[in-house]
This record gives structure tokens, C-alpha cells and sequence, in this order.
């Protein structure tokens, strides 16, 4: 026993990517967590991206309605699982590709930015929503896909926009308020975090 124990043990060790593949859970699962992050009504008709046994990231169902959802990240910590307006996605799967190129965060902002100023990157013209669902690890069970004491938060895209142009804070001055964050960029967003209980 102690010899298997080992052996299993050297595998993690050596061959991390080992432990990543088992650790991803089946397309049911994620495609059923996924869709938690979308408005009700459109949960069932949503795309739906996800993660191989290779832990790459790929289509698990295509969608018939506006919604895009990513399934949760079995390498990340905790639970998170997003959807967003298909007109976010060339911004979104740019980002991706830069972080799979060993971009920072910095640089991702910066080269999206500049291919946003100059038209290559097409950013969404009337602003477009972004749901994020996350709780605590302890909290979901990767075999049956149920997730409790869920956290659900708001981002509204609106490019170039500023304080100025909407009226907002640049930050939330009371609970649950909503606010401005990259304010005159091509990543400026609304954010609205409801107050946890």
C-alpha cells in the first residue's frame, strides 16, 4: 500500500499535469455549473466553454441565444464561473490568447488597448454584461456539480466611457452601488457587487 502511495506521489510530483487532468470534472458537470452565472432564462440556450482532460479550454455546447459561458477553471482556486454578451467575446478570447503567450496582466491591458484604439480589436458599440458566479471551495462538489452560498456580481462593459460620460463613482461610496472601473479605455466597466450577507 505504502509502495502505490508512492508511486502516486512521484506522479503528482514529477508529472503535474497528472493531477490537473483528474481534476477535471465531466462536460455534464461544468456545463450544468457553467450556465449558473446566466440570467434563468437564458441558461438553457447559452454556449457553453469548458475544459478537456487536458485541462485545455474548448467547446462543450454550442448556444442558440447571445449568452457565452465559461465553465469553472479545475487549476484555479475556488469556484468561479462566468457568462457575457457574445459581442464581448473578441475582447475576451484576445485576452486569453495573451495569457496563454505568458502575457501579464499589463500587458494584455496595454496591447488590447492599443488594438481597440486602432479597430483590430472590435469592442461591443452599446456596452454588454458580464455575470460572475464564485463561492468557497467547500462549497462545491465536483462529482454532482451542486454549488451553495453562491456570490453573484455584475460587470457592464462600456468602452471609453468615464465618470464624466455616466455619471458614476470611480468608486463604490456605500454597499452595492455601482461605480466605474478603467474609466476612458477600452476596458471600462460598470461594476455592481451586491452586499454579502
Amino acid at each position: 500500500m505504502k509502495t502505490l502511495l508512492s508511486a502516486v506521489l512521484v506522479c503528482f510530483t514529477i508529472f503535474p499535469a497528472f493531477s490537473q487532468i483528474l481534476a477535471v470534472p465531466t462536460k455534464e458537470v461544468q456545463i450544468k455549473t457553467a450556465v449558473l452565472a446566466a440570467p434563468e432564462e437564458k441558461q438553457s440556450d447559452a454556449r457553453v466553454l469548458g475544459y478537456d482532460e487536458s485541462g485545455e479550454l474548448t467547446e462543450l455546447r454550442k448556444g442558440s441565444n447571445e449568452m457565452i459561458c465559461i465553465a469553472d477553471d479545475p487549476n484555479a482556486k475556488g469556484f468561479s464561473v462566468s457568462c457575457y454578451h457574445v459581442d464581448l467575446e473578441k475582447f475576451m478570447k484576445r485576452g486569453r490568447e495573451l495569457k496563454k503567450e505568458g502575457k501579464n496582466f499589463q500587458e494584455i491591458f496595454d496591447i488590447r488597448e492599443e488594438e481597440a484604439k486602432s479597430g483590430k480589436l472590435q469592442m461591443p458599440r452599446d456596452g454588454a454584461t458580464l455575470f460572475v458566479l464564485s463561492a468557497d471551495p467547500e462549497n462545491y462538489d465536483v462529482n454532482s456539480g451542486n454549488v451553495t452560498d453562491t456570490y453573484l456580481r455584475y460587470v457592464v462593459y462600456l468602452p471609453w466611457a468615464t465618470a464624466e460620460t455616466t455619471g458614476l463613482p470611480l468608486k463604490p461610496n456605500a454597499p452595492g452601488m455601482p461605480w466605474i472601473m478603467d474609466p476612458g479605455t477600452h476596458r471600462a466597466h460598470i461594476m455592481i457587487s451586491p452586499p454579502k450577507d
